[in-house]
């Protein structure tokens, strides 16, 4: 039969990822006289690029039945209904996907079909990556990769590549995965695959680099995924994940009202197909919020982010401690970087720090800190060295030694700069300003408190200029007030003056007595004294009390 003139306009369009186009000439094609099923391939591929869920589906398994009808068939047969498994498998519906996936096996064994077995393999492997079992996955995305080269099947190999990248970064092999990821994004970039396979390797690929702590490859990879989806206006799937992963670009530089733009960008898309985008959607607004001190919105954004079935953490942990609550925000944190892949809780350490040193367990903080450092090759990236730099500064500033602290804190200070990370930077200025104050250096203090309070007014980071402000006071106060102290010491030694026994100071300030024990140790040794009536007249005589 001669193709009509719709079914010409179609196929060009769908050549030329002008999907609109393409969905509506098909479908006036497909009402003239039933479409074949490569044109019903095409058909549903531009309505679920479209954000089109349903009809994608619906037309997905007519191509699929039509396949099955044809000569020669068996193998695209096998292959569309392994597509839908594995688009089941990613919105969570196991039952649908077990069904269709067991489908495309039996036709596969039905017609000896290896080629098509080598697509299988890849939901069994992500089965095994979200199932906490990355060994596993690592080499069963290997034997995909074999299968793909073996039969010439590219989307096979790209999608291995891909996936046994993420699973060698979360078995802490970051280079070898971080290079698998590169070579799958060479074969995208060069058009190799289809439409549907190339935005699940770009959008997959930016939040493993993130995961990774490579920054830079996660910013030029977005920007070459926002080039991607530009090229491609009628796009919905995979251009909410772009902004999301915008947002977070957006977020670390200090362009926080470009985040929530992008952000709220991401929950229109969200809304309009995109589905996968609306954790980052939201955890990423939540995140703007919560840095700015709006404390309601941020709270909403996060239990938004949270009913994707993904926990917000560790922003929602973080929020808590800012709201003052140390207790939530710790039983969050500890629960979220519990039993998890080392790639996710090192992401979460340096909030794991962040957390037990408010709540005064520097014993836990020294141990996360730890774990983060040892995490941490000497040549690693940049933003992970930033990051174990800080924690390990803030760690020893707790533990008295303010001089040890200020070198990792300087060193941390300036890789946030390298990066382009004000907020970041700012905050270890602080801190150094806090070392500063214990070593006496009052004037290098002052102008560390200085810098950042320009940084946290410029961005809007209202919590943080408070912070500021008032240790600023502190700082100009007389000479007998100041202590070398830390805040939680503080706490203990006001107790201790106030009669408080060890029992009643662990209850109060939510500790063990064994912690409240050592931190009066600490408080004898730095203030040269041996009993708690000698630490008592010291807190008098330093206005503490």
């Amino acid at each position: 039969m001669t193709s009509s003139a719709a079914l010409e306009r179609g196929r060009a369009a769908y050549a030329e990822h002008r999907w609109l186009d393409a969905f509506t000439a098909l479908t006036d094609a497909d009402g003239e006289r039933s479409l074949d099923a490569d044109d019903l391939d095409r058909l549903a591929n531009a309505a679920l690029v479209m954000g089109r869920e349903a009809v994608g589906l619906d037309l997905a398994i007519r191509a699929h039945e039509a396949y099955l009808r044809i000569p020669d068939g068996a193998d695209p047969a096998a292959r569309s209904a392994a597509w839908i498994g594995i688009y089941h498998l990613s919105r969570g519906d196991m039952a649908q996907s077990n069904g269709w996936l067991a489908r495309a096996a039996r036709i596969a064994d039905d017609g000896r079909l290896e080629a098509a077995s080598g697509l299988l393999l890849i939901p069994r492997a992500l089965g095994a990556l979200n199932g906490g079992d990355p060994a596993t996955a690592a080499r069963t995305f290997a034997e995909a990769i074999r299968f793909g080269e073996l039969h010439g099947d590219r989307e096979v190999t790209v999608l291995g590549r891909l996936g046994e990248g993420q699973a060698r970064i979360m078995l802490g092999e970051t280079v070898a995965g971080l290079s698998l990821l590169d070579e799958a994004m060479v074969a995208v970039t060069a058009g190799e695959v289809s439409v549907v396979a190339s935005g699940i390797v770009y959008c997959s690929v930016i939040g493993t680099c993130h995961l990774a702590y490579d920054v830079r490859r996660a910013q030029e990879w977005t920007i070459a995924l926002d080039h991607w989806c530009g090229a491609r206006p009628d796009m919905v799937m995979f251009s909410g994940q772009c902004q999301a992963h915008r947002a977070e670009l957006y977020c670390l530089h200090g362009a926080w009202t470009d985040a929530l733009d992008a952000a709220r960008a991401a929950q229109e898309l969200t809304r309009r197909g995109d589905w996968s985008a609306a954790w980052g959607a939201w955890y990423q607004q939540g995140e703007v919020h919560r840095l700015r001190g709006e404390v309601g919105e941020a709270e909403a954004a996060y239990l938004r982010a949270n009913e994707t079935g993904f926990a917000p953490e560790p922003g929602l942990a973080l929020l808590r401690l800012a709201q003052g609550r140390v207790r939530d925000a710790r039983s969050l944190i500890r629960e979220a970087a519990g039993d998890v892949d080392p790639a996710t809780r090192r992401q979460l350490l340096p909030a794991v720090v962040e957390i037990e040193l408010a709540a005064g367990d520097v014993g836990a903080a020294r141990l996360a800190a730890d774990e983060l450092i040892a995490a941490t090759p000497a040549d690693g990236m940049p933003l992970m060295q930033a990051v174990a730099a800080r924690a390990e500064g803030s760690v020893r500033l707790e533990e008295g030694g303010a001089t040890g602290a200020l070198v990792q804190l300087r060193r941390a200070w300036a890789l946030w700069e390298e990066l382009d990370a004000p907020y970041e930077a700012a905050r270890c200025r602080v801190l150094a300003a806090r070392a500063s104050l214990a070593l006496r250096d009052d004037d290098s203090a002052s102008m560390e408190l200085a810098a950042a309070r320009a940084v946290f007014v410029e961005l809007g980071a209202t919590p943080d200029v408070l912070r500021v402000d008032g240790l600023a006071r502190s700082a100009h106060e007389p000479a007998r007030s100041r202590t070398p102290l830390t805040r939680r010491e503080i706490e203990v030694v006001r107790l201790v003056a106030a009669g408080k026994t060890n029992r009643v100071i662990a209850g109060e300030l939510y500790l063990s007595e064994k912690t409240v024990d050592r931190h009066l140790s600490n408080i004898f040794a730095k203030l040269g004294v041996s009993s708690r009536a000698a630490a008592t007249a010291f807190a008098y005589e330093h206005a503490l009390i």
